[in-house]
């Protein structure tokens, strides 16, 4: 089974500009029910990046919960660990495994197809089971 057989695709994912601010990032996540969001090239060969409820964390404990000055570009992972939609998905979850990531962007001639979770992973596993 390939990555693009299983992984979200780009047209539900919810993008963000890296010059939004952290609490605009904040009101998306909420408002869309994610963990995550995708922060946007910013030209042609730029690299998109991921903003996860984990840079959020680590960002209000450091900040001491003052984000209102702060840029997504200042606290998004960028370039995002990426993935290929035509590797298989044994690949992904070995990569997720040994960088201790949930989310793997998939990215085929620099721009996003999809991304792939530990959590579509493990479904596809569990229905193996049944």
């Amino acid at each position: 089974m390939l990555v693009k057989d299983i992984m979200t695709p780009s047209d539900k994912l919810i993008l963000v500009s890296p010059m939004n601010t952290v609490r605009d990032a904040i009101k998306q996540m909420r408002e869309h029910s994610v963990r995550s969001v995708i922060v946007e090239k910013t030209g042609t060969s730029g690299a998109y990046g991921i903003l996860t409820f984990k840079n959020l964390l680590e960002t209000i404990v450091a900040e001491e919960g003052d984000i209102d000055l702060l840029n997504v570009y200042d606290i998004a992972t960028t370039p995002a660990i990426s993935i290929s939609a035509e590797i298989e998905v044994k690949y992904a979850a070995r990569m997720m495994v040994s960088q201790s990531i949930k989310r793997l962007l998939v990215i085929d001639n620099n721009e996003i197809r999809g991304i792939l979770g530990m959590s579509d992973i493990i479904n596809i596993l569990m229905d193996d089971i049944d």
